[in-house]
């Protein structure tokens, strides 16, 4: 089968369409013929070996895996023997490492039954950045219906899903994006668009009762000042390649200090891949309440410009490989 490989960290340049042999799945596993992948943040962090301790799980001088991909839909081919609840051609979305390939071995625990309204394509865009966004608003956030929430990043690909499962929830949604968005952001339903350009949320004297920060471009006080006294913020990455591992830990240990001397909570998320909430996002979308934005679709051979266009951090929703 044809898949994405690599030996070496570094840019997309070390990404090779390879001939390899198909995976074999373990017993809690399906073998899932691809359909669609789609890129998130996760990949190009893998392929740089960046920040430097993450090379601590995934090798120090060269990658343990060299196959990259997360994010997937597709038709179940084969099952392992503790799996009871998906069956071979299932068609199912969720996670499985190496999903830039024709075929890949995913978790029964980590996928979901495809809705029949929703593409391969749609469907591959979900999992990171659905459950991202379901679980910081959800869990993290604790938001609840007339609450106030707003996302700054909200034409990303966890803003775009986080704006509907919000409006979804019952909130009054805020987003913040560029100017070139704000049309997009609004008609998948904010109900106010901040254009980031020409205006800085942080001093108009507006509080939240939440705020989901995406991006990762102010202070913490400022964001602070935004938030009501009982409000909660909520933090999620930000940045491109360029950004340091002290870039990266510094508003984590901001997050603690600041806990000791406000009311206000602070809190991080990183998805929790499991079928349960998969199934709540594909339910989301059944009746049209989340539908995915996709930005640009690629195919299996354009994984390095996908990723590349992805490290700009100007995608507009989610960008997704295209399987044939």
């Amino acid at each position: 089968m044809k898949a994405i490989v690599y030996h070496h960290y570094g840019p997309p340049e070390v990404l090779q369409l390879q001939e390899i042999e198909i995976p074999t799945p373990t017993d809690d596993q399906v073998l899932i013929r691809v359909r669609a992948a789609s890129v998130n943040p996760l990949d190009w962090h893998f392929m740089r070996g960046t920040p430097a301790p993450l090379r601590l799980f995934t090798g120090l001088g060269k990658p343990k895996s060299n196959r990259l991909g997360l994010d997937v839909s597709g038709i179940v081919e084969a099952v392992g023997r503790n799996v009871t609840r998906l069956k071979h051609s299932d068609a199912v979305f969720g996670t499985a490492k190496g999903a830039f390939a024709a075929y890949a071995c995913g978790k029964e625990s980590e996928l979901a039954l495809k809705p029949a309204e929703v593409t391969f394509e749609q469907a591959a865009s979900v999992p990171i950045a659905g459950l991202t966004a379901l679980q910081g608003l959800r869990d993290s956030g604790q938001l609840k219906p007339s609450q106030t929430v707003l996302i700054n990043g909200a034409a990303g690909g966890v803003g775009t899903f986080a704006v509907q499962i919000a409006r979804a929830f019952g909130a009054q949604v805020t987003g913040v994006c560029s100017t070139r968005n704000l049309a997009m952001v609004q008609s998948i339903g904010a109900d106010q668009v901040i254009d980031y350009t020409r205006e800085d949320f942080t001093t108009s004297g507006r509080k939240h009762d939440v705020i989901f920060d995406l991006v990762g471009n102010h202070s913490l006080g400022a964001l602070l000042r935004a938030l009501k006294p009982t409000g909660i913020f909520v933090a999620c990455g930000g940045g491109g390649p360029e950004k340091t591992s002290m870039d990266l830990l510094l508003p984590m240990f901001q997050k603690i200090a600041a806990s000791f001397f406000t009311k206000q909570k602070l809190a991080g998320v990183f998805a929790k891949i499991n079928a349960g909430d998969l199934t709540v996002l594909g339910d989301m979308m059944q009746p049209g309440k989340v539908r995915p934005v996709l930005d640009k679709i690629y195919t299996l051979a354009d994984v390095s410009q996908a990723i590349r266009y992805v490290e700009g951090c100007h995608a507009r929703g989610k960008v997704v490989i295209s399987v044939a």
